[in-house]
């Protein structure tokens, strides 16, 4: 990497992207039955209803089609019903 010619008014600055911690993070805990348990339900709820509302939203989002109607409720035609 290449040095900056100009002054820099804070050392620290300049120096920043060289800089290393020589501190060490605690290790993290180790996650109990219980915890991975409800994570898991947790995923599992949440993976349910978006596959729910994709079940019962696809068929709302199409087209009405006549022809997708039940025999019973097909209209009459106007001779039967025009008197």
């Amino acid at each position: 990497m290449f040095r900056r010619r100009e002054p820099v008014p804070f050392a620290f600055v300049a120096e920043a992207d060289r800089f290393r911690s020589n501190v060490t993070p605690p290790p993290r805990e180790s996650l109990s039955v219980a915890q991975i348990t409800a994570r898991s339900l947790v995923g599992l709820t949440v993976v349910a209803g978006l596959v729910g509302s994709l079940l019962f939203g696809i068929p709302a989002l199409q087209p009405y089609q006549a022809s997708d109607r039940p025999a019973g409720t097909a209209q009459q035609s106007g001779e039967a019903g025009g008197r």
